[in-house]
């Protein structure tokens, strides 16, 4: 199995020293020979090696520095006088890789990783000498002269430049290999979900796209026990025009927080200059029914704010205990199911308002918002007009994409089947993970895990592998986690490649 990392150890900063002399005192006779066989680069201690490994085997390596002068300033000047609008800029050395192992999947691979970390880094531009043997393997991985060639007999080497939009437009489009994502969103959409968005487009002012609607209410109404409004945007349009709601009761209310989307939901709920109170549990715990009673007494609590699915933890939240009572209390919840809607099967029935979205666990992309309610909405021209739900009651009033509502309402067909399948999904990757450290695994669709030591390196050796694990979110960086989510569409395929990879990246590590 071919793979990527950033090196960091003796053992692989000598195997570069070998690959080195190989390539560029044997092959290409830039250097002088030496007896030991090794080539420490001079700038060795200012780069950073993007290398690929064949197992545990080091086949390809290149390196990346952004300390000046550049080699290639020495030769040619600074390149800033070749290239004006260069941005920030890093050079690229020493590309090799062993001759047996020159084929597409390695040089590809490789320069998908080294793409990854500039970007990450920042970069808008690298520039390299590239030597007049591998012109065109430069040209597909996006690189194009920009200076006359220098050296001289068979070191002749040509400046060349790659930028991000190069790489994007050359390069990119060209990997057939797709990332392996195990995001909880966006989703990556299946043949069948993704042909919506390349037909003719519908007016939400058509009879198509009224039959479309209906269907796609209808669905929603069965799954959620409630009536949908849809609205065009974001789960949080949908929490906004949910909490824009509240005003008109006059009332104060309370809002729950233990983890990164309740304090989302608070901050909202500020945002409408709300008087509330806000009991907080520690992020991850849930919420004490005892507590949340003892808020109700000695006042009158008019609403309730909450997330049921709490992805920042990975902690589905016990709504239905609540729910009761508030109904004892007359007290109206109000409750996000952005993350959670689609992932488990529940009813809003004791629930005042619930957000949810197109995106997420349904499987198909973010774009339709939609509160779900039991009681009739009256327009409000108190209120912003796209948040205001009393205008969506019986129609579409503002424009809403006819390939998205197709598609979503496509998705939904899918259940109530696809409950069980994210069912077996999650159980698959709790067996798959047993032995990794568990954060938690209460939720449907997500498993949550501690990054210790030893998992950051497998992290960042993922990522430049092609494998996308959820773990860049600031909330997620702060508290030291990283998580997979089983809800896009080759979940079992992507898992198995994820569970070969993180053998050989532990056999590796361990030797």
């Amino acid at each position: 199995m071919y793979w990527c990392k950033i090196a960091r150890t003796e053992a692989e900063f000598k195997a570069i020293a070998k690959l080195n002399y190989e390539t560029f005192v044997e092959e290409i006779p830039q250097h002088e020979e030496n007896t030991d066989g090794l080539r420490v680069d001079p700038f060795h201690e200012q780069n950073t090696y993007v290398i690929v490994l064949s197992d545990s085997e080091l086949v390809g390596m290149i390196a990346l520095r952004a300390e000046r002068p550049f080699s290639l300033d020495a030769k040619i000047g600074k390149v800033e006088g070749h290239l004006p609008d260069i941005g920030k800029v890093c050079e690229i050395r020493l590309l090799a890789v062993r001759k047996k192992h020159r084929n597409g999947r390695v040089f590809f691979l490789l320069a998908r990783a080294l793409s990854d970390f500039c970007c990450e880094e920042g970069y808008d531009s690298a520039v390299i000498s590239g030597t007049t043997r591998e012109l065109k393997l430069y040209g597909q991985l996006g690189f194009r002269p920009f200076a006359e060639p220098v050296g001289r007999g068979e070191a002749v080497f040509v400046p060349m430049v790659t930028t991000r939009k190069q790489y994007s437009q050359l390069v990119a489009a060209r990997l057939q290999t797709r990332k392996k994502t195990f995001f909880p969103g966006p989703v990556q959409l299946s043949g069948k979900l993704a042909a919506p968005f390349g037909e003719e487009a519908v007016s939400h002012r058509s009879a198509t796209f009224q039959t479309i609607l209906e269907e796609t209410k209808e669905r929603l109404r069965k799954m959620a026990s409630a009536t949908p409004h849809l609205l065009f945007g974001s789960g949080t349009l949908a929490n906004e025009a949910m909490i824009a709601q509240l005003p008109n009761l006059k009332a104060k209310g309370l809002v729950l927080v233990n983890g990164e989307f309740g304090r989302r939901l608070k901050e909202q709920a500020k945002r409408w200059k709300l008087e509330f109170d806000v009991l907080e549990e520690a992020w991850g715990e849930p919420f004490s029914l005892g507590k949340i009673e003892g808020a109700f007494k000695n006042r009158k609590i008019g609403w309730l704010l909450m997330v049921h699915g709490e992805t920042s933890t990975g902690l589905l939240n016990n709504f239905e205990e609540i729910a009761a009572l508030c109904k004892q209390q007359e007290t109206k919840l109000c409750l996000d199911c952005v993350s959670s809607f689609g992932s488990v099967p529940f009813s809003l029935e004791n629930v005042w308002l619930a957000s949810a979205a197109s995106g997420k666990a349904v499987g198909t992309m973010s774009g339709v918002a939609i509160v779900f309610a039991h009681h009739s909405i009256e327009p409000d021209d108190g209120l912003p007009a796209y948040v205001d739900l009393g205008l969506y009651a019986n129609e579409i009033p503002f424009t809403l994409s006819g390939g998205l509502l197709k598609s979503f309402n496509q998705a939904l067909q899918a259940y109530p089947e696809r409950y069980l399948l994210l069912e077996q999904r999650l159980e698959l990757l709790k067996k798959k993970t047993k032995n990794w450290p568990v954060l938690s695994d209460g939720f449907p669709t997500i498993m949550s895990f501690r990054m210790e030591e030893e998992v950051t390196g497998f992290l960042q050796a993922a990522q430049l592998s092609g494998f996308e694990l959820h773990a860049n979110s600031g909330y997620l960086k702060t508290r030291g986690l990283f998580q997979i989510s089983c809800i896009q569409p080759q979940f079992e395929e992507d898992l198995e490649s994820l569970m070969k990879f993180h053998e050989v990246y532990q056999t590796y590590v361990k030797t």
